[in-house]
């Protein structure tokens, strides 16, 4: 038996990447858990993967103001945001892909 043999194969010929998880729904980014040293680049990767007309949810434990100008400066507006929650523990955004 191959290590070919025992390895589930799923069909690449349709949309999505094949790994069987659905996409419906809006993701949410819970940011608080991810080290400061690398949260923006995480969001970065994470809005980079948003379609035009998707969104993510943000949850973040400040204001995200230095990091949605980060957003700004590299989307050239393209990121639409949306204030859902600013509470004292968490702050919520939804930032949504425009055309």
């Amino acid at each position: 038996m191959s290590i070919h043999d025992s390895l589930p194969v799923s069909d690449i010929t349709s949309a999505g990447c094949a790994c069987g998880c659905s996409d419906e729904g809006e993701p949410e980014l819970d940011v608080r858990a991810i080290p400061h040293a690398i949260r923006h680049a995480t969001v970065f990767g994470a809005l980079g993967a948003v379609p035009v007309g998707g969104s993510l949810r943000l949850v973040a434990p400040h204001d995200p103001k230095p990091l949605l100008a980060q957003i700004e400066d590299r989307e050239g507006g393209a990121i639409e945001v949306d204030y859902l929650v600013r509470g004292a523990e968490a702050w919520t955004l939804r930032l949504t892909r425009q055309a």
